[in-house]
Order: C-alpha cells, then structure tokens, then sequence
C-alpha cells in the first residue's frame, strides 16, 4: 500500500484553502490547513510535512519568513509558495529564498496536485538512503554497438575523477549516463547532483550554483548552499551547459581553476571538492565560434567525451527498452504490466523517434494506461504513432529521409540544423568505415576518401573513445 503524504496548506483566504483541500483530496494524501502562519509554524516544526504551500502575503507571520523560519530546522522541507500574477517579484524572491516551486494565482488544480506530488516524490527521494548498484542501471539498455560503446567508455572511466561531456539529443538518456559514470566512479559515496542550466531564468543561476548570504538581494532571508556546496564529495552533473549565461561561464571557469568560490553577496571563499560531469544537445564547437561559449571553458569540460546515439540509431535495443519502461509503468501504476504483440513490436522498430528514449518511455507509459486489453496490439498505439509513413526503413532512400527529417525540424522551429546534422553524418560514416575495416583506422580513411590525419583529428571531436585504440 502507498505511504500517506502529509500536506500543510497555509493561506488566510478561506476560498482558496476550500479549493486547494478539495483537489487535494486523494487516497495518499493527508491534508491540513491554516489561516495563520505563526500557528501553522507551531504544528510544523512539531511534526513537518511531506510537502507545504504555502502564501506569501498574510497578516503577522507572512509566507517568506514562515519559510525561512522552517528551513533554520527542516532545510529540504519542499515549499510551494502561492502568489498572484501581480507579485511576481515575490515570486521570485521566494524561489531566491529556498521555495520549491510557486503556484500562481488563480491556478488550475489539475497543475496544484501535479506541483504537490512532485513535491512529495522530490521529500521520499531527500530521505531514502542512496543505494550503489552492483552494475549499470537497469534503464541504462543497449545492445547496439553505439550503447556498447558507451558502456565501455563508462568501464574506463570507473575508477576516474576526470570531467567527462555529455552530448546528444533530447532524450538520449544523457542524465543517466552520467548517474552511472557517478555510481560507477571512486565518488560512488558521495551527492550526485543534477542541473538543467535551460530550466532556470538567468537571474537565478548564479544563486541556484552558489547559493548565497541572508540579505544578499530582496527576499535572501537565510542563507543557502548552492548545488557545488551540496554537490561536495560528489558529482554535479550540469546538463544544457550550452545555455549557461555568459557571466555564469565565467564564474564555473573560475571554480574550476580554483576549487573555490564565493556564494553570492559572501566575502568569505567556500572551497569544494566536485567532479563536473556536463552535457548538451548543441554543437558547442560551434557555439565558440559565434562568441557564444567560452573557448577555454569548453576546454575545461570537454576533457573525454561521449556520444549518445539518437534511439533511430539503435533500433535493435527498442524491444528491450519498451519491455522494460511497460514494467516499470506497470509498477508505478500498481496494474499488470502489458505486452507488445510481435507485429506492434516490429511497427515501433520502424517508426522515426524523434524524441528519442523518454518518446519511447512516455508512449509505454501511456500504453499501460490507454491499451484496453493486456496485449498491445498496432491500433491501441497513439494516433500518430500509428502510420508506418514518414517512419524510418534502414533499406530506405536515405536521401529521402533526410529531406522528411530537414522539413519536419524547419516545420517545427529548429535552426542550426547543419550544427546536428554534419557531426552526426561524419559520425555514422567513421562508424560504418571501420566496422567494414576491422577497425583499421588507415584502410577506413582510404574508404571515406580522407587522410589519416583526417580521420584522427575527426575522432578526436566525434568519437575520442576510438580515438586512442
């Protein structure tokens, strides 16, 4: 059975705690309320919650100092912070402060229960005891040689404090990859600490990487340790690192140089002991040529890289990887794991994928839901996944499919399609060569109609794992 999570709401708008109580009213899901904040703290610091929302502006006691007052004893307590659209300055400042995330006045409360569940997942993943798995992640699947690949670079990376990059597209499974290079690394003991640079506004970062003082900017009324101080020992893994704001750059660089840095509106230098392991999806080599990521920071992290192919590239490991996400749905939906028919199972071999693994994990997750009977059958698929046109055939007109491929990016708003697109072409090519060559690097560069020099200096940049073998 669900452990029951405990939820405070704190508002003196008797409406809105009606309206939140109401949502809120869910088997896992113990709710309480007030209308002070200062009798609230009380019940709070005697027993806290899985989770509190809380509002900003009450009579006595208001919403940021309740929050400040709870953090001094219960720091990873996660704080909703309620506000009206008209006080999105306190909004931020309570995200500045410590807040968990804030829910904007009025709110839909389909988005109220999302916001409070996330909540209650990120307080039960604070508490549980990290486990050190015997071998890679059960989610980290592959068979095909570009995984393997991968598995190898995370094999000789194991006993290795190096910073390591990351790149490949959304849905890659980038975020897991470094998991494993943490858990398989002598820091394996220590925080593992993940950050997407895209999800946090510019005028947040250096604070959410730095922390800061109390009374540094409005709102800072304590103190807060940044991901590098409560990454120390451990790993911060920084993903979008292409999207991180030029200052910001400036400052990592510094760290990475120095160990240290100073939180913001601090005078005192805090020294840590972090592994940096980044990632993107862009070209960042393209990105130092336009002035738009710093050349000697780029340096800094692009020590070894890994690739991680696009999930059309490995199409041989889509069964298993289906097979295990309709498991692991069937478990967080507490029902009887479905199973693909033969025929569905070839149709999602076929099929394009442009968002990669999570697409293919979301789809299983909606299947479980979705599918009437325990079978999946080809027309219990999402309507668009439905269509074998505009799939992917390896026996295909690769031209073709790279023209649908152009079209559907441009349709969807992407720029810098050569930036993906020549890497990856180069890329599939080397691979190609040298499985034809049995790896004789000298025999793959006469085939690819390059020199040696060529194809050393190409795998340095696209396949480095191969580069020294």
């Amino acid at each position: 059975m669900t452990d029951v999570a405990r939820i405070v709401i704190v508002d003196d708008d008797r409406a809105i705690r009606w309206v939140l109580e109401r949502a809120l009213a869910q088997p896992d899901l113990d709710v309480q309320s007030f209308e002070r904040a200062d009798t609230a703290l009380e019940q709070i610091l005697r027993q806290p919650p899985d989770v509190l929302l809380t509002d900003i502006r009450m009579p006595g006691l208001d919403g940021l100092d309740l929050m400040a007052r709870i953090r001094e004893s219960h720091p990873d307590l996660p704080v909703i912070v309620m506000t009206a659209h008209s006080d999105l300055d306190s909004a931020v400042a309570s995200y500045q402060g410590g807040a968990f995330e804030y829910l904007p006045k009025p709110f839909d409360v389909d988005e109220a229960l999302a916001l409070v569940r996330r909540g209650v997942a990120h307080a039960r993943e604070r508490r549980a005891p990290a486990a050190v798995p015997e071998g890679l992640s059960a989610e980290i699947i592959g068979e095909a040689p570009a995984m393997q690949e991968v598995f190898r670079a995370i094999g000789r990376l194991s006993q290795s404090h190096i910073t390591v990059m990351i790149n490949g597209e959304s849905g890659t499974g980038k975020e897991r990859v470094a998991q494993a290079l943490h858990q398989h690394s002598p820091r394996h003991g220590g925080p593992f600490i993940a950050l997407n640079m895209a999800a946090i506004p510019k005028d947040l970062m250096e604070s959410e990487l730095f922390g800061h003082e109390k009374g540094a900017f409005t709102g800072a009324t304590s103190q807060r340790r940044g991901r590098f101080e409560q990454s120390d020992g451990g790993t911060l893994f920084l993903d979008e690192i292409g999207d991180m704001p030029a200052e910001t750059q400036t400052r990592l660089l510094r760290v990475l140089a120095d160990g240290e840095f100073y939180r913001v509106g601090g005078h005192t230098p805090v020294k840590v002991d972090v592994r940096i392991i980044a990632a993107t999806h862009q070209h960042l080599e393209r990105l130092v040529e336009d002035g738009r990521f710093r050349e000697d920071l780029f340096h800094r992290l692009n020590v070894i890289r890994i690739h991680l192919p696009r999930l059309s590239e490995r199409r041989e490991d889509i069964p298993r990887l289906a097979q295990h996400f309709l498991a692991e749905a069937a478990k967080e939906l507490a029902t009887e794991p479905k199973v693909l028919t033969q025929e569905a199972e070839q149709h999602l071999t076929r099929l394009a994928w442009p968002g990669n693994v999570r697409q293919l994990e979301n789809t299983c997750r909606w299947l479980t839901v979705m599918a009437s009977g325990r079978e999946v059958l080809i027309e219990d698929l999402p309507p668009e996944l439905r269509d074998i046109e505009g799939t992917e055939t390896a026996g295909g007109d690769w031209r073709g499919a790279f023209r649908e491929w152009a079209d559907r990016a441009l349709a969807a708003g992407q720029t810098h399609l050569l930036e993906e697109a020549v890497p990856d072409f180069e890329r599939i090519l080397i691979e190609t060569a040298l499985k034809h060559t049995g790896g004789r690097k000298g025999e793959a560069a006469e085939l690819l109609g390059w020199g040696r020099n060529t194809l050393t200096r190409k795998l340095k940049v696209l396949l480095p794992a191969l580069a020294d073998e």
